[in-house]
């Protein structure tokens, strides 16, 4: 907001230069559903039923934090966004945990290109994710824990396993013994035998298995380390993740998400270490979100076709982003280009519009003919496509009617009483703006920063002005650069109005 501020106080500036006039100013739910959900762990479709009937646990990968997290990732984060505001809208209390890995070879070796420490470029980092997904209208976790604030239990949690002969020590490094594990590869669908002759395992000849993964690595000069029982060493990737969701949910939790790329070997081992360790199930529900591909093609830095979300949210809004993603289903294949980035923005008006609609009248509070309308039926078919293993493109589809229906009734009532609009709002901030988050019913008015709107005010009144004096180059420039600001005019009978946001 403050560049457009800026910016607008520059343009103001500079129009103004070229006028020889002075400008004017202008006057729990549905209790009774059962949400049901593709649980990866079993293969099938499942009625959720938490292990609190009134809260639900959930753990969500997050990011290792060495780099700005690309649009694959966003994916991720936006669609668990919007299973934890589902089960929210449904009366369930929500603990979320999302994890930040500050540990890891990525980071060490960030940290010495970078020639910084490994806590300066993860500070770095972890602001910038908390920047970009507050950009993307991602809810605040309840807990955000990090690997480094939890060697303890890491580090007990390793004990655990090797008392129990999980885990054994080879110079200083800990690894998991697989073949002690009898169900491991029961979350990818995977056996051992097709594991150990895959391509993919990392040799060690410290291993007594090649399918075995690290627990704790011996401690390399010029790299973290802390103290443990097997010396001075840092925790391998998988068990952190085992560690911390375990301290902060429980040993046995509801849900685990995250992207189909982590099923094997992450989750999978996750699994394994948890399960050895505490001798109980670990999670009832795993739910992972399909691949993002870029033009068709898997995204990679070496084709050209990798992009950041901070990236991404300079060419388009959260809301557009949002509902792309929420027009696919959650575990299947997505295709992102900028062609149906735009197609979901243009989309999206249908429905801004309607909310600008309705924030005027609502403002205006006027008294008129409450037409004779039902919006039971949407509230319905929005829960029954949702209920349906989370089918956000069906309750998108349903909120799309909605608008249409709403418009209809509008346009053929002489005059519509406020408590029409006050329900109208109601519906889509329950569905389009707490659930699926594609509406800001704040965003479209006049937003926090005074002076911005103070002088968008003062740029279209200098464009009324110039239209007035058959300038038509001016007005539209005006309105042209505005727009490239983010700032959408609409000129109706009533005057000129706008709303931010591209």
């Amino acid at each position: 907001m403050l560049s457009v501020t800026i910016i607008c106080l520059q343009l103001t500036l500079a129009m103004t230069e070229n006028l020889n006039y002075i400008c004017k100013p202008i006057i729990k739910q549905s209790a009774n559903k059962m949400l049901k959900l593709y649980n990866t762990l079993t293969k099938k479709v499942e009625e959720f039923i938490p292990i609190d009937p009134n809260e639900v646990k959930i753990y969500m990968c997050g990011p290792t934090v060495y780099d700005y997290f690309h649009i694959g990732n966003a994916r991720s984060f936006v669609m668990a966004d919007m299973v934890r505001r589902y089960l929210e809208y449904k009366g369930y209390n929500v603990k979320f945990v999302m994890n930040l890995t500050d540990v890891d070879d990525k980071i060490i070796k960030k940290a010495n290109e970078e020639k910084r420490s490994t806590e300066a470029v993860t500070e770095d980092y972890i602001q910038a994710f908390f920047d970009d997904i507050t950009k993307l209208k991602i809810r605040k976790a309840t807990v955000y824990p990090k690997a480094t604030k939890h060697m303890n239990e890491i580090i007990a949690m390793i004990k655990q396993l090797e008392d129990k002969n999980f885990a054994y020590n080879k110079n200083g490094n800990i690894f998991y013994d697989v073949k002690h594990f009898n169900n491991y590869g029961k979350l990818s669908g995977k056996n051992i035998e097709e594991l150990e002759a895959g391509s993919r395992i990392e040799v060690n000849e410290e291993k007594k298995d090649p399918l075995d993964f690290a627990l704790w690595k011996k401690a390399k000069d010029g790299e973290p380390y802390w103290e443990s029982p097997w010396g001075k060493g840092r925790p391998g990737w998988h068990v952190e993740c085992s560690a911390m969701s375990c301290k902060h949910l429980g040993e046995t939790f509801d849900i685990h998400a995250g992207g189909n790329d982590l099923i094997f070997p992450h989750h999978e081992n996750e699994i394994a270490q948890s399960e050895a360790a505490n001798g109980k199930p670990f999670v009832k529900y795993w739910l992972h979100f399909g691949f993002l591909n870029i033009n068709d093609e898997k995204m990679s830095k070496s084709l050209g076709n990798f992009f950041t979300a901070r990236e991404v949210l300079k060419k388009f809004s959260a809301e557009a982003i949002r509902m792309f993603f929420a027009q696919a289903y959650y575990r299947g294949p997505l295709n992102f280009t900028d062609d149906l980035l735009t197609a979901a923005e243009r989309g999206l008006e249908k429905i801004t519009n309607l909310v600008d609609k309705v924030n005027a009248e609502i403002k205006k509070n006027t008294a008129g003919i409450k037409p004779d309308y039902d919006f039971a039926p949407y509230y319905k078919r929005f829960e029954e496509a949702m209920d349906e293993d989370l089918n956000t493109s069906q309750a998108v589809a349903v909120i799309f009617d909605f608008v249409k229906e709403v418009n209809r009734i509008i346009a053929s009532s002489e005059s519509v009483d406020v408590n029409f609009y006050n329900d109208v709002k109601t519906f889509l901030t329950k569905t389009a703006e707490n659930v699926l988050g594609i509406v800001d019913f704040n965003k479209t008015t006049a937003g926090d920063d005074k002076l911005a709107n103070d002088l968008i005010e003062l740029l279209i009144t200098l464009r009324i002005e110039a239209k007035q004096n058959k300038n038509y180059q001016l007005s539209d420039t005006i309105r042209d650069r505005l727009k490239e600001l983010g700032v959408v005019l609409q000129d109706s009978k009533e005057g000129t109005s706008y709303k931010i946001g591209r």
